[in-house]
């Protein structure tokens, strides 16, 4: 018997999250009024067969979250601190091991290796090399950012879904994977509006994330990564047919 493959977004937030300290524009002012439109550091877990993997660790309350023993594994984008600020206090856990599995560690911040605690970091993946965990085949995909980052493609039971976070467009090798590998749903960095002017940083903008919509051709796309500039915008305009803004605890099952 087959069982489903539980996807939940922790977190969908840029790098500032929402509300952003200091800031009075009409998306923060809502997200402080309302929790529920509030955005932490871009993150995820994946449950199956009774087992959770953390997707990112920029969340700082890991240890509130995950009681001892029941995180054994956490798979990394890349190494920027709103992806791991939360293995700095999580490493200091006593008398566990928890495997931290991501692209080569030689851009981690060499305090945090040095003093791995808990964290094993020994393990490390390769473009397009599958690797499993709990009956569901992830492949690790590179992405178009600042420094070495992976998305990755979780299949079980037919289906298939990609977190693809934090990038702009993608290479040329991560979309011809896509020609031969079909998506059902694609969850996708999405920081910007699509009427922002020069957007900073490796991130894509809603006009981005159209077009990579329309030549991958998923079922299904979710943003994650949004920026309050993008929340603003939302407020007012309607996104386009298949794409839907995620939100933090949003849970997708396959």
């Amino acid at each position: 018997m087959e069982f489903p493959m539980k996807f939940t977004l922790t977190g969908t937030g840029s790098v500032k999250g929402c509300p952003v300290y200091g800031c009075d524009c009409p998306a923060c002012t809502r997200a402080i009024m309302d929790p529920f439109l509030a955005r932490r550091p871009a993150s995820a877990t994946l449950e199956s067969d009774g087992e959770v993997i953390l997707i990112d660790a920029g969340l700082t309350d890991i240890e509130d979250r995950f009681p001892a023993g029941s995180l054994k594994q956490i798979v990394l984008t890349h190494y920027h601190m709103d992806h791991i600020a939360g293995l700095f206090s999580l490493r200091w856990g006593s008398a566990l091991k928890i495997s931290v599995v991501g692209p080569d560690t030689s851009d981690a911040p060499a305090e945090l290796l040095k003093h791995s605690g808990i964290l094993d970091f020994s393990q490390t993946v390769a473009p397009f090399a599958p690797f499993n965990v709990n009956g569901v085949k992830i492949t690790p995909i590179p992405l178009s950012h600042s420094r070495p980052t992976m998305g990755y493609v979780f299949h079980r039971n037919g289906r298939t879904l990609a977190y693809l976070t934090d990038t702009l467009g993608l290479p040329d090798e991560t979309l011809n994977f896509f020609t031969s590998n079909p998506l059902n749903i694609m969850i996708i960095d999405c920081s910007y509006a699509p009427d922002m002017p020069d957007p900073p940083g490796a991130h894509n903008s809603l006009k981005d994330v159209m077009e990579l919509h329309e030549r991958v051709q998923p079922s299904r796309t979710i943003l994650t990564h949004i920026g309050h500039e993008l929340d603003n915008w939302m407020n007012i305009n309607p996104l386009p047919k298949d794409i839907e803004a995620g939100h933090d605890g949003l849970i997708i099952t396959l």
